[in-house]
C-alpha cells in the first residue's frame, strides 16, 4: 500500500515542484533539479532514516515518473502560464502529494515499529522533506514553516494512521478514507486560509 501511496505522491509533487520552479524562473536544469527535490528528496531523507539504500536509487520508476510528468508539463506549456500556484490544478496536486507521502512515511514508520514521535517524525520529513530542500536552494523560505496547517495536516495524518494501527483497524479502506479526508481538509483550509498563528 506504502508504494502506491508513494507513485502518488511522486505524480502530485512533480508537478507541483515544476510549478514551483517555472514561478521562480528557473532553466531547464533548475525546473530538473527543483522538480526532483520536491518529488523525490522527502523519500530518500525517509528512507536513509531507515538506514536503507534509498528506493529512488535502486528503482528506476521513480525517475521515470518524474521525467515523464516535466515533459508532459513542457508540452502542454505550463510553464508559461501565469499564477499558477493558485490555481486549483496545482492546489490539487500539492494536497495529494502531501496526503500521499504522510501516509507513505506513517506506514514505513509503522512497518519498522517505530513508536509514535517516530511515526510523527518520519511521516512529516516524507511529506515536507523535499519540498524543503527545494526551496532552500532557490533561495526562500520553506512553504511549511510560513503556512502552520500545512504541515500539521501531515502531523495529523501520522497521529490518525498511529490510533488506526493500536486498534488494528488499518485496511484499504481506512487509508483511502484518510486520503480522500487529507487531501480534502487541505484543500479547505488553503482557501479558508488556515493557520496556527503564534500569539
Amino acid at each position: 500500500m506504502f508504494e502506491v501511496a508513494d507513485y502518488i505522491g511522486i505524480i502530485a509533487f512533480s508537478m507541483s515542484g515544476f510549478f514551483v520552479a517555472t514561478r521562480n524562473h528557473l532553466d531547464l536544469l533548475g525546473v530538473l533539479i527543483a522538480t526532483f527535490l520536491t518529488a523525490l528528496g522527502g523519500g530518500i531523507i525517509r528512507d536513509i532514516t531507515i538506514n536503507e539504500t534509498p528506493y529512488t536509487f535502486s528503482h528506476s520508476y521513480p525517475a521515470i515518473i518524474v521525467i515523464s510528468v516535466i515533459t508532459l508539463m513542457i508540452i502542454f506549456k505550463f510553464h508559461k502560464k501565469d499564477s499558477i500556484e493558485n490555481k486549483l490544478l496545482f492546489i490539487i496536486s500539492d494536497s495529494i502529494g502531501l496526503i500521499s507521502f504522510s501516509i507513505s512515511g506513517a506506514l514505513i514508520a509503522l512497518a519498522h515499529d517505530f513508536n509514535l514521535t517516530g511515526i510523527l517524525a518520519l511521516s512529516f520529513i516524507t511529506a515536507v522533506g523535499g519540498g524543503i530542500a527545494r526551496d532552500i536552494i532557490i533561495n526562500e523560505v520553506p512553504f511549511v514553516f510560513k503556512t502552520g496547517f500545512y504541515g500539521t495536516i501531515s502531523l495529523l495524518i501520522a497521529l490518525a494512521l498511529y490510533t488506526l494501527n493500536q486498534v488494528e483497524m488499518i485496511s484499504t479502506y481506512t487509508i483511502l478514507t484518510l486520503f480522500i479526508v487529507g487531501v480534502t481538509v487541505r484543500i479547505i483550509a488553503f482557501y479558508q486560509k488556515w493557520s496556527i498563528p503564534l500569539k
